[in-house]
């Protein structure tokens, strides 16, 4: 299959990308700032339609895996024109594309297109977002399902990999990194999420571009858990001194924009329809031990 990644640098994309050229597909990664490991690398400014174009006239995909986001939760709150821009309108243009090429799109979402209030969400549960960036991805579902009639929205939840990606640090080496040096950290007690290893995601990605599966899917991690007991099963499972990891609220962090409070994802449709199924939180973090330990190995 021909394949579209967007996004290629970041800690999902790369996966996607990395995973679909092992298995023989023939893939395009697009970039925009950092370069790409995996796949034939293609420019792609997303604001652009003429750059998107040509990404599509020359290679002509099948599918496109659209992960290419401005995540910055922050950045997305003081800078709300660069994120609709980037989010909304950039989606909104390879939807179009999509449908004018005749691709299957795979449309990469978010758990913050939830108010937080409840947690556990399903896929029937009605979106509120609590800040921009949530707003502009809950848009952005709304222009794939207006343009597209062949398409997938996956939602997921704070991903994270063995390896930095687009010039970024994820939470969880961020907490392995800060342990091994001995420094204290700051961890908040009252943030649910639904952690998401990159590797799960990209595998069900790919089951889901395979078998054409369409609509809404929840696909995160199978747990919902505290950023901090999170932060605490990384320090065990690697051998590592817990006590450095200092219990805080949210309002104690600088934040410009808000975070649910409890923003986990309910995965039952993923564990029913999938064969790539969510991965509890243990079994998540022995995958990412395994590859941790591969790298230092090659």
């Amino acid at each position: 299959m021909k394949i579209l990644v967007t996004g290629a640098s970041g800690l999902l994309g790369s996966k996607v990308a990395e995973l679909a050229f092992s298995e023989g597909h023939e893939v395009y990664s697009a970039f925009n700032q950092h370069t790409i490991n995996y796949g034939y690398p293609v420019k792609m400014d997303l604001t652009d339609l003429d750059s998107c174009r040509r990404v599509f006239e020359n290679a002509r995909p099948e599918a496109v895996v659209h992960s290419a986001a401005l995540t910055n939760v922050d950045l997305c709150e003081v800078e709300k024109e660069t994120a609709w821009r980037i989010n909304v309108y950039g989606t909104e243009l390879i939807a179009r594309l999509c449908k004018e090429f005749n691709c299957f799109m795979v449309f990469i979402s978010t758990d913050y297109v939830f108010s937080g209030e409840k947690g556990l969400y399903s896929e029937v549960d009605q979106p509120d977002p609590i800040n921009y960036y949530g707003y502009t991805k809950l848009k952005a579902e709304e222009a794939v399902r207006s343009i597209l009639n062949g398409y997938c929205i996956v939602r997921t939840s704070v991903i994270f990999g063995s390896k930095p990606a687009a010039g970024k640090i994820n939470f969880a080496l961020w907490v392995l990194e800060s342990l091994k040096q001995k420094r204290k950290i700051n961890v908040v007690i009252d943030q649910i999420n639904s952690p998401t290893l990159n590797t799960s995601l990209a595998e069900a990605i790919l089951e889901i571009l395979d078998r054409k599966l369409m609509g809404l899917y929840h696909i995160a991690g199978a747990t919902p858990i505290s950023r901090y007991d999170f932060a605490c099963l990384l320090a065990e499972e690697f051998k590592l001194e817990r006590e450095l990891i200092q219990p805080t609220t949210s309002d104690k962090i600088n934040w410009v924009a808000k975070r649910p409070k409890n923003a986990s994802l309910n995965v039952a449709k993923a564990q029913r329809s999938l064969k790539k199924k969510p991965l509890d939180i243990r079994d998540a973090i022995r995958i990412l031990r395994e590859e941790l330990k591969n790298q230092e190995v090659m």
